[in-house]
């Protein structure tokens, strides 16, 4: 059905092995998922109490917990962007090409009907399908 999937993995949302196994039922033979986890640097004035080397070791211990979730998934790879995840996402599958991302949705609450949560944000703006999973 898709020959390029995007699978956006919030690490902390506990959707990977869904997310992953939902991709592999709509890639067609030959097809490629990428794993895509969005780091989004600490902002504000909780950065200023970061130091460089933190957010190296948080971001190679991302990337690693990504690559766990592809390790038995042979035609899956991991790849980590740093930005803002909504847009990221959006912007990752339109460079790759990609004809579908999947990505988990949470209840919205107050404040997304108001700012919009990722996955609208992705919905909006995406160049290709998008499945949304609760």
């Amino acid at each position: 059905m898709y020959s390029k999937i995007i699978v956006a993995l919030a690490l902390d949302h506990g959707i990977s092995e869904t997310a992953l196994a939902k991709a592999k039922l709509l890639l067609d033979p030959g097809g490629e998922i990428i794993a895509l986890h969005v780091y989004e640097m600490p902002s504000g004035m909780a950065g200023a109490y970061i130091s460089a080397e933190d957010i190296q070791r948080s971001q190679k211990t991302a990337l690693q917990r990504l690559e766990e979730r592809v390790r038995d998934i042979p035609e899956a790879k991991a790849v980590m962007v740093n930005g803002h995840s909504g847009r990221e996402i959006a912007e990752f599958a339109k460079a790759q090409d990609a004809d579908c991302i999947i990505m988990g949705s949470h209840k919205p609450g107050l404040g997304d009907f108001f700012l919009g949560s990722t996955a609208a944000r992705v919905v909006r703006h995406a160049p290709c399908s998008v499945v949304v999973l609760r």
